[in-house]
């Protein structure tokens, strides 16, 4: 017996060969490296956020403030809760938009990946003519707020980019791609179409759902464009445009330093912008370590598909 587990043992160490130590270890050099290049832009970002004006216009950038002030960060929080406000907006926004648009994307793709849909190719046809042409910002503009009345509404905000043809042709690509004899095999036991769309087609197409979803995610994070079009009232400011606002007015503070006795170094106008850009940005790093181990599941659950 004692034979037997020393033979055993030995079996289990089996020594790594020397290429595949040597890959290995010049992988995770040049991974350190290539993840140290991307860092470091964000650490001179977060930096320079937390430096003075004087000392960003005679010394640059840095990756440790020369001189450390938080008159950025201070000008942007003036009145705390409007920034809150503008974050509540956009989280808001954000995640309302990202479902529907993760809903209505994945049931159109269903159907139009259907066989038996008669006037598949016809539909598909009329949801890429749109990209081709459009009726133009005037015509969108008067039908949100004549016929809609969405003026200073949230839902203005968040109807414009819920569903991206784009997205939808890469979604029914690949819902079209799971075995048709899942689908067969489920309406053989009784299961309808909604039954197969939840409880089959979704959990299959999980790589392509946390794919769309996080572009969705960032297009309704980052825009500012909608708010500017349709939203009029401060409480409803998502939180870009709020920026966006603040970065005109340091812009137009600057310009006025210039034609002044004002020393221009007194106004914050590149730290502010650095600052802006560490408020916006820093939602999205804290909030995706959380969603990287659902996407990661749904790789895993979405490659298992014969």
């Amino acid at each position: 017996m004692n034979a037997i587990y020393s033979k055993n043992k030995s079996h289990s160490k089996i020594k790594t060969p020397l290429p595949t130590v040597v890959f290995n270890v010049i992988g995770y050099v040049v991974l350190t490296i290539a993840s140290l290049f991307c860092l470091i832009p964000f650490v001179m970002l977060i930096s320079s956020s937390f430096s003075s004006e004087k000392s960003i216009a005679l010394q640059g950038y840095s990756l440790w403030p020369h001189e450390f002030s938080t008159a950025a960060y201070d000008m942007i929080f003036k009145v705390p809760m409007t920034v809150i406000r503008a974050y509540g907006v956009s989280i808001y926004v954000t995640a309302t938009g990202t479902l529907l648009g993760l809903l209505i994307i994945s049931m159109t793709a269903y159907v139009l990946s259907r066989k038996y849909f008669k006037y598949r190719f016809q539909v598909t046809f009329f949801f890429y003519f749109t990209t081709l042409f459009s009726g133009g910002l005037l015509s969108v503009y008067i039908f949100f707020i004549r016929y809609l009345n969405l003026k200073n509404s949230l839902i203005a905000l968040i109807l414009p980019m819920i569903v991206n043809v784009f997205y939808l042709l890469i979604m029914r690509t690949f819902i079209a791609e799971i075995p048709s004899s899942i689908s067969e095999s489920a309406k053989i036991d009784g299961a309808g179409e909604f039954r197969i769309y939840t409880t089959l087609i979704l959990p299959l197409s999980g790589p392509a759902l946390a794919t769309i979803g996080l572009f969705l995610a960032i297009g309704y994070w980052n825009d500012w464009y909608h708010a500017m079009l349709y939203i009029s009232e401060h409480q409803k400011y998502p939180l870009q445009y709020m920026l966006y606002n603040m970065l005109s007015a340091a812009e137009a503070m600057s310009r006025i330093a210039r034609e002044s006795s004002v020393v221009m170094a007194d106004v914050p106008s590149r730290a502010v912008r650095l600052a802006m850009t560490v408020i916006a940005t820093g939602p999205i790093l804290l909030v995706y370590p959380f969603v990287q181990k659902y996407f990661v599941k749904g790789v895993t659950i979405g490659a298992v598909k014969g």
